[in-house]
């Protein structure tokens, strides 16, 4: 079957040829490290780890880059608002990028670029454009003419002659107030590298074409970012690219973001959710199902309420996991393949909702099977179920999630002891026919956030929504 995503160059879904038979290049823009993740961020980064395992399931051979910007006006401002390093405010906040990332069940990047290692390439990449005509310098700044481009605004849709961008600080000696920064001459204090045209830092959209020349060449597949940089960034990043030679990416796909009261969760807006405390609250496969199961090119609003729906909806995934494990006797391993609804809904530009409600009414199945008692029937439905975890990245069987597991290992020993002490009074009460008391006991146990029921093999208590 084929693969199709919605391409925002071309405005529609349409079916994804790759340029290499077998092989899928993904370039990522990553973050800017000024602060801490939020969960908008990590947001991007889980939609494509779910469209980069479903190309890994389909037998694609995927590369996946995924920079780092850490050299920004962002990081600079902080670095003298805090009177620390530039560069050691980007590695705190690279780390804590990438601790979000791993706390969430990311696949690691097949290349991690920094912006701030490939200086090079930029200066290289400029030259080329300067001497084809598409770049000119001023005052040591190095800009974009944007009239060189005709292309140019294809991507956003938008008429150059209404465009209106505003000069950037010391951005001086322009042709036309339009052009874009690729290089920004050098100021007092600031981090600046040597150029033939003087001494300097990138531009935000520089870096990105030059890295993705670097690590994929004149071409590949899909480029993707939130849509908040349709433009100016990839507006900008296809000019320089294509202004240098490249074909650049053949697909651009967009995620959407994630919302509080209606607005674009961001740090500069006061309103961003760190992960660094929200896996303190939640488990982290439960962020991991909140902020991946949507479709990515739909708004999440943020609420407690929607996170302890999404908590009490995998409840019910793991505990279907648990009895079948038991049932079986051992762990049952992941189907080859995944259920043909489920991968039509994958292959439908990535439409998880869909695909996602195809484990749940597995997992339905699973249960009938276990009610009726039929053991073969209930592994199979495991099987699958695991299988179509797997591609979204939430089997909680998957060893990435044993820390999470050894984490409360602990802790549950010590709660199964006492719940089970108290459902032994509930049996005995049960076996003298006090059905209140027993009915009083498994309440009580329910308003703490227990789910008890009872089986053949007596009751079995799990952590119910919270």
């Amino acid at each position: 079957m084929t693969i199709r995503l919605h391409d925002t160059s071309a405005r529609q879904i349409r079916d994804f040829t790759p340029l290499t038979p077998g092989c899928v290049s993904i370039y990522l823009c990553g973050a800017t490290v000024q602060a801490p993740p939020h969960i908008g961020h990590v947001r991007s980064y889980l939609n494509f780890d779910i469209m980069r395992r479903w190309f890994m399931h389909r037998g694609y051979e995927v590369t996946f880059v995924r920079n780092v910007t850490d050299i920004d006006d962002k990081i600079i401002w902080k670095s003298a608002e805090q009177n620390r390093p530039w560069w050691s405010i980007g590695y705190e906040n690279e780390r804590a990028f990438n601790d979000g990332y791993d706390a969430l069940g990311c696949l690691p990047p097949t290349y991690e670029p920094r912006a701030t290692g490939h200086i090079t390439e930029m200066v290289e990449m400029m030259r080329g454009l300067i001497e084809r005509g598409h770049a000119y310098e001023a005052d040591g700044n190095v800009y974009f003419d944007v009239h060189s481009f005709p292309g140019y605004l294809q991507l956003s849709n938008q008429d150059l002659d209404e465009l209106r961008q505003p000069s950037g600080e010391g951005e001086t000696g322009k042709r036309d107030q339009r052009d874009f920064a690729m290089w920004k001459a050098a100021k007092p204090g600031e981090p600046s590298w040597e150029t033939p045209w003087g001494r300097g830092r990138p531009g935000w959209h520089l870096e990105c074409s030059a890295m993705a020349h670097k690590y994929l060449g004149e071409a590949f597949d899909i480029h993707g970012g939130g849509i908040d940089l349709i433009f100016p960034h990839h507006e900008n990043e296809i000019a320089q690219a294509k202004g240098f030679g490249d074909e650049f990416a053949r697909y651009w796909v967009h995620n959407a973001w994630v919302t509080i009261a209606g607005e674009k969760m961001a740090k500069s807006l006061g309103n961003s959710v760190l992960v660094s405390e929200m896996v303190k609250q939640w488990r982290p496969i439960v962020l991991r199902y909140y902020l991946g199961t949507p479709h990515y090119r739909s708004m999440i609003e943020y609420s407690e309420e929607a996170l302890r729906e999404a908590e009490s909806a995998f409840a019910r995934i793991e505990g279907f996991i648990q009895r079948v494990a038991e049932k079986a006797g051992g762990v049952v391993e992941p189907a080859p393949e995944v259920p043909l609804a489920f991968a039509e809904a994958m292959d439908d530009d990535l439409g998880v909702p869909q695909a996602l409600a195809i484990v749940h009414t597995t997992v339905r199945q699973g249960n009938s099977a276990l009610a009726a008692d039929d053991k073969e029937a209930a592994v199979a439905r495991l099987a699958e179920v695991r299988a179509m975890l797997g591609v979204l990245g939430l089997d909680p069987l998957d060893p990435h999630w044993a820390g999470e597991a050894d984490r409360g290992e602990d802790l549950h020993g010590v709660v199964d002891t006492l719940v089970r002490l108290v459902l032994q009074q509930r049996e005995a009460a049960r076996g003298r026919k006090d059905w209140a008391t027993a009915d009083a006991i498994r309440d009580q146990l329910q308003q703490s956030g227990l789910v008890v029921e009872d089986g053949p093999d007596g009751p079995r208590w799990t952590l119910g929504p919270r």
